[in-house]
């Protein structure tokens, strides 16, 4: 598999996906079309032209997975998917709706098709949605997603701030209640940073900010970009977060 997963898509002073521009190119170096899925915002149009001027910077042409009457027959003739950001929950409610989750990680897996995603995106490719930061603000048939990786990840991942007055959970506290339920490792990608996976290597990239790795009855570990993070990838069968 190639996967390119990003923990945001924009980064203060800078437009649009330009913070990860260098590592988008290599990503999709050959692409030509790339099939974007913007069922994370409300505004399928105006997210896809949003894109679409990214991509075109970069030489390739983007069709919106909501211009067709079967989303499935463009991921069939897709070149690469990119699934963006937004509201996670309504994501996967219209891929599930559109019949889309198993069509796209086929493409993925089988074919070897890139995929991208950012923020909700990202959330697509690990098992489940449970580490979302989103409100539900709709309800999907499960919480199953693409697993593309057999792990969880957290993007906009936030430390927790020395004499805070917030009396909720911080991100820390609520990713430690995770693993009381679940035996699943969890990437809190900080703003800035990426995975990169290409078939049983995975690397994070990004900004110096780096990631944290959080697994049942250990205390989190600190990883900085450019590190390896392959090991996740050798749990393929073992970890799986979705319910019995």
């Amino acid at each position: 598999m190639k996967l390119l997963l990003l923990s945001n898509s924009a980064a203060p002073g800078r437009s649009y996906l330009d913070h990860a521009r260098e590592v988008i190119a290599e990503h999709l170096d050959g692409v030509t079309e790339l099939l974007f899925v913007p069922y994370a915002l409300a505004d399928h149009d105006g997210y896809t032209a949003k894109v679409a001027a990214f991509m075109d910077t970069l030489g390739i042409r983007v069709r919106g997975a909501h211009t067709a009457r079967e989303p499935r027959e463009l991921v069939a003739s897709a070149q690469a998917v990119f699934i963006g950001g937004g509201n996670s929950f309504r994501l996967l409610k219209s891929l599930q709706r559109h019949g889309l989750v198993d069509a796209v990680a086929r493409r993925i897996r089988a074919d070897g098709v890139p995929y991208m995603g950012s923020s909700a995106g990202t959330n697509m490719a690990c098992p489940t949605l449970r580490t979302t930061n989103d409100m539900p603000i709709v309800q999907p048939v499960s919480f199953d997603t693409l697993g593309l990786v057999p792990f969880q990840i957290n993007p906009h991942y936030l430390d927790p701030v020395p004499g805070s007055a917030h009396m909720g959970e911080t991100r820390e506290e609520r990713l430690r209640q995770l693993l009381e339920e679940n035996d699943v490792p969890v990437l809190g990608l900080r703003e800035g940073t990426w995975l990169r996976r290409s078939h049983d290597a995975l690397e994070l990239g990004g900004l110096a900010a780096g990631a944290r790795l959080f697994t049942s009855g250990a205390e989190p570990v600190e990883h900085a970009p450019g590190a390896d993070l392959s090991p996740l990838l050798a749990a393929e069968a073992r970890f799986d977060c979705r319910p019995d």
